[in-house]
């Protein structure tokens, strides 16, 4: 006779029981690695896709170069213009705004400040910018995607109080002296909420648009940096309807609608707008993507 089966079906997601390592007195960081892996995935797989369009693989090395460090300190400039309240006045230390890898990176301030860079870079190098930006646009989403994951780990950007299987456990987590340190901690296995996992809703989003850029690409030969606005628009279309699940502390506009939907209505509406408007470009020739010739596009 069989017998009782010994587990249960999960009852919800677990967080990580700890987001922070320390090695000989050095923190190591999940969100940070999560990044970094990120951008590790992005730029071998930037170089694949824009050597298939005819450019030099090695010029994604000094794009990397400059829009990592540009991104970075561009992404962290939006998240604490829009999320002020955590870092300025009463009981606030300004300081904490400085401190990137405890959380809080802004993606449209890292694509903005990382593209302006990644463009003058281009400027400099005399290369056409639209073919790279079409060759990176599907890489930049998957690392975004990978990126979310040290949201889990920093058990940030969640949404109202759920549960299921799709629900996510948010532990207590103190340090060495007891005190409550959400980021940094231990966990202490008590469960203070069940939430939605808004962040592991825009990976999952994030990993199909993914997808669909890839398929559309190879199936309609994009150009003109068409593949790039496609990627900002589907990302947006998400990230609107993912946004308003979020719960978390955030500056709103308008009443009480959040920024970050906002800039997600707008963002979306603007590619969606460039992506019709420029419906007669297709793929350039490897030639103007080298530079060696005037624009012209290949045949289908």
């Amino acid at each position: 006779m069989m017998g009782a089966p010994d587990t249960m079906l999960l009852a919800a997601i677990p967080s990580p029981p700890q987001g922070v390592w320390y090695l000989g007195g050095f923190p190591l960081r999940a969100y940070a690695l999560c990044i970094l892996t990120g951008i590790v995935v992005a730029y071998f797989w930037s170089r694949k896709r824009y050597a298939d369009r005819g450019g030099d693989p090695e010029v994604v090395v000094d794009a990397l170069l400059v829009a990592v460090p540009a991104g970075i300190i561009g992404g962290r400039i939006y998240h604490v213009i829009t999320d002020h309240d955590k870092y300025f006045g009463p009981g606030k230390n300004p300081v904490d705004a400085l401190k990137i890898t405890n959380g809080g990176l802004g993606i449209w301030g890292a694509v903005i400040l990382g593209g302006v860079a990644v463009a003058l870079l281009f400027k400099f190098k005399r290369l056409p910018l639209m073919p790279f930006a079409d060759a990176i646009a599907p890489t930049i989403l998957l690392a975004q995607a990978i990126g979310r994951l040290g949201n889990w780990f920093n058990q940030e950007l969640y949404g109202a109080p759920a549960d299921g299987p799709l629900a996510l456990e948010i532990y207590r987590r103190v340090d060495e002296s007891g005190y409550l340190a959400p980021v940094t901690g231990r966990s202490t296995g008590e469960v203070i909420a069940t939430v939605q996992p808004t962040f592991l809703y825009e990976m999952v989003w994030n990993l199909l648009i993914v997808c669909l850029l890839v398929y559309i690409d190879r199936t309609r030969r994009l150009g003109g940096g068409r593949v790039f606005m496609l990627y900002v628009a589907g990302y947006t279309l998400g990230r609107f309807f993912i946004e308003m699940l979020r719960t978390d502390p955030a500056t709103t506009v308008f009443g009480d609608i959040r920024i970050n939907v906002v800039v997600s209505a707008v963002a979306f509406v603007s590619a969606a707008i460039l992506f019709w408007a420029t419906r007669n470009r297709r793929r350039e020739t490897p030639e103007y993507v080298r530079g060696d010739a005037e624009l012209s596009t290949a045949s289908e």
